[in-house]
């Protein structure tokens, strides 16, 4: 086996998750998804799928109806986006990856702004690349970029800018005129960009389009940038494997070469369930942001009223992070919490060392009232450990 494989760091997420597998009694907020299942007519589009026989496989970018879905869904949010810039993937850590292997070759220098999901820094490491990281700067219970560092950063010597935003885990989002800002640096160092924006309608903040900023906004057609996106977050479709690439037109066909030699295609019936998705998005997606809102907002206070913890509302996504002082090793204080106060949550030092002594709690609970039982837990916790 390959030694970049062998040295690949294991889940931190998933180790807490492990240690409390089998245990009715804990209260699960470690993993980045709704509670919620995915609506019925969503459903409903996939069985009729499977009952019509559509067991067979499909164009490796997939159904062009599915594409062309997805263009006026992206076109309605930015400026026209054309179906011919579109593939549609097994999921988003799927488009990410295809992604990179389209665009890295093995020793070409990677630049991500860290914290990040641990995938994000993991799938350049995996084919051989090498990577700089730019860790956000935490001022209280926030995250924010030093823009000129990142700029710094990226040299006519770095091929890719891996940059999530909304962020998970921190709620970081980028504003017009960083992303302005970076793509023009981007453009003179010849650095492709490839933008992890699978959150951007989870976002908070009054905006004309109800979006977060997005690359698409300020980058040409035919400027080096790929954009990824999911249907797992705002379509409650986690488990369901299908997201999508918008790319340069001329990048296309290429990228069907990729997904043919890594998954033939995304399934038919799971493409009829996000078609009907992508028609029907004004019936899911706004209730659910409304309720991540809801979410958020009936969750943060009851942690800022906690002793040593910092932390400051996100923008946007489905996370509160949050520093818990005087503790350095994240991973130890979560499995304490899952061991002693029955409460499931990730380590900060899963998505950068700059992390430790962090804590993300993913607030996407149908249920509200759980969200005080988690925060009770976490406050009699504090208070028998003596801290």
């Amino acid at each position: 086996m390959r030694t970049t494989v062998l040295n690949l760091e294991a889940s931190q997420i998933r180790e807490v998750a492990n240690a409390g597998l089998g245990r009715s009694d804990v209260l699960p907020f470690w993993f980045g998804e709704s509670d919620e299942v995915t609506p019925d007519f969503i459903r409903q589009a996939a069985i009729e799928s499977l009952q019509r026989g559509e067991t067979f496989y499909a164009h490796n970018l997939g159904l062009p109806e599915l594409r062309e879905a997805v263009a006026r869904y992206a076109s309605v949010l930015h400026p026209e986006v054309a179906s011919e810039r579109i593939a549609i993937t097994s999921g988003g850590v799927n488009a990410l990856m295809l992604a990179i292997q389209a665009l890295v070759d093995a020793g070409d220098e990677v630049v991500a702004v860290t914290p990040v999901w641990p995938n994000l820094t993991a799938q350049p490491l995996i084919l051989g690349a090498r990577l700089k990281r730019v860790s956000l700067e935490p001022a209280g219970g926030a995250w924010t970029l030093d823009l000129q560092s990142l700029l710094d950063a990226i040299t006519p010597a770095t091929k890719l800018l891996i940059v999530n935003a909304p962020n998970n885990p921190t709620g970081w989002t980028l504003s017009r005129a960083e992303q302005e800002a970076i793509l023009a640096h981007c453009r003179k160092t010849g650095t492709w960009i490839l933008a992890d924006e699978v959150y951007e309608r989870l976002y908070f903040e009054e905006t004309p389009n109800g979006c977060a900023p997005s690359f698409l906004d300020v980058a040409s057609p035919n400027d080096r940038l790929v954009v990824a996106h999911s249907f797992s977050k705002s379509f409650l479709m986690t488990g369901w494997r299908l997201g999508w690439l918008v790319m340069p037109a001329s990048m296309t066909p290429h990228m069907g070469k990729l997904v043919e030699f890594n998954t033939s295609c995304a399934s038919v019936f799971t493409q009829r369930a996000g078609l009907v998705a992508l028609q029907r998005t004004d019936e899911v997606t706004p209730r659910v942001v409304a309720h991540l809102k809801t979410c958020r907002d009936t969750l943060v206070p009851l942690l800022q009223a906690l002793p040593r913890v910092q932390l400051e509302p996100a923008k946007g996504g489905m996370y509160a992070f949050f520093k818990l002082d005087g503790f350095d090793d994240s991973l130890a204080l979560a499995k304490r919490l899952v061991a002693e106060a029955g409460l499931g949550l990730a380590p900060g030092s899963a998505f950068a060392p700059q992390a430790q002594g962090w804590l993300r709690w993913c607030f996407a609970s149908r249920d509200v009232a759980r969200l005080g039982q988690g925060a009770d837990r976490l406050r009699s916790w504090l208070r028998t450990s003596g801290l």
